[in-house]
């Protein structure tokens, strides 16, 4: 019997975290998503230069273009930076998109049950009341998360679906519009009930302002106040964070309740503002996009702002590639799910490196 060697490469815990690998772990993701992406492209029969034109750079070389993904950015930036805090403090909000659609539908009971009602005061109301709808769907996942230790995983993705048979049946029944010709969609909303356009001559409207101020609210919130700083504890030690009198349950209601409040204010400004009115096509996977945003950025607060405009512009950019190079809405969203994978690799190496060590095999003489 004799022995030979093989070195092979193994991953080694860093001491501390590399800033460097954390900076670059996006752009990486992204470079090689895109590579990975025009393989698939090829193999389908498409030109990888068209969709990566349409999908990457169409989106900005014109105002209009980019209007509609500051459009877009909002209810992404809105959705991203509530989970975001739940996600750092190790609570993993997946039902966004049920919270989404749920302040959709609170904040569509004004104009709906109210359709002669006038004044500046609809809409921010709308906006409030959709707000809560949010946390309250969030708070079901928290109920069953404190009382019977159910993973929140599965409570909150659950729920989402049952958000989407709760609009259709809303939709198709009690709130269809009794003059749209038997289409699944609510009244048209008044005039007061819109929220305001904040670039003329595009679809921009407040609810952009409102996702950068709630960015700076969530950076002041986790980096500057005592509350935040436990849920970042709780999420890294949660036995310190139990024994300086923080309790997980505290931390499981405040993070879901956020991260739900923030969606349903996201769902409530969609209504009240592109859409005007309430409609099946609402749930469009915002929730599920600000996943990928929120981790893209890194969960914090200015990075989610960056990776909030490049989910967005995928989103105009796919929906350009799909008209002018003919890609299935397959292909866009397996682009997403690709980046966050991508990202997920990456930003391991901030916590390990490559290590190369020897390796004994036997071999027969």
């Amino acid at each position: 019997m004799s022995r030979t060697f093989l070195v092979l490469p193994t991953l080694v815990r860093r001491e501390r975290a590399s800033l460097a690998a954390t900076l670059l772990a996006p752009p990486i993701a992204l470079i090689v998503t895109v590579i990975l992406n025009l393989g698939l492209y090829v193999v389908m029969g498409r030109d990888p230069a068209a969709v990566v034109y349409a999908m990457l750079i169409e989106p900005f070389v014109s105002w209009a273009s980019f209007s509609e993904v500051l459009l877009k950015t909002g209810p992404l930036l809105l959705i991203a930076q509530g989970l975001a805090i739940g996600f750092r403090a190790k609570m993993f909000n997946i039902g966004a998109e049920g919270q989404f659609v749920l302040g959709a539908l609170f904040a569509s009971a004004i104009p709906i049950w109210w359709p002669a009602a006038t004044g500046q005061w609809i809409w921010p109301a709308m906006l409030l009341l959709g707000t809560i709808g949010g946390a309250f769907w969030a708070s079901l996942t928290a109920f069953w998360r404190v009382r019977l230790n159910a993973n929140e995983i599965l409570v909150s993705l659950m729920l989402s679906f049952v958000a989407v048979q709760l609009l259709n049946y809303l939709l198709l029944g009690p709130w269809k519009d009794p003059n749209g010709f038997n289409f699944p969609q609510s009244v048209m909303f008044q005039y007061d009930a819109m929220v305001p356009i904040l670039i003329e001559g595009t679809r921009v409207n407040v609810s952009l302002i409102l996702a950068l101020l709630l960015s700076i609210a969530a950076w002041v919130f986790m980096q500057k106040s005592f509350i935040g700083y436990k849920l970042q504890v709780g999420g890294l030690a949660p036995r310190a964070a139990s024994y300086a009198g923080f309790t997980e349950s505290r931390a499981i209601w405040l993070s879901l309740l956020i991260g739900g409040a923030a969606a349903g204010l996201a769902g409530a400004a969609e209504v009240a503002g592109p859409l005007g009115q309430l409609q099946r096509s609402i749930s469009t996977g915002y929730g599920y996009a600000a996943i990928i945003v929120a981790y893209l950025g890194g969960l914090h607060p200015i990075g989610i702002i960056i990776s909030a405009i490049v989910m967005a512009a995928l989103y105009i950019g796919g929906d350009n590639a799909m008209v002018s190079a003919n890609l299935p809405v397959a292909a866009v969203r397996v682009f997403q799910g690709s980046l966050l994978l991508g990202y997920l690799v990456a930003i391991a190496f901030s916590r390990y490196r490559l290590a190369w060590r020897p390796a004994a095999t036997r071999s027969a003489t």
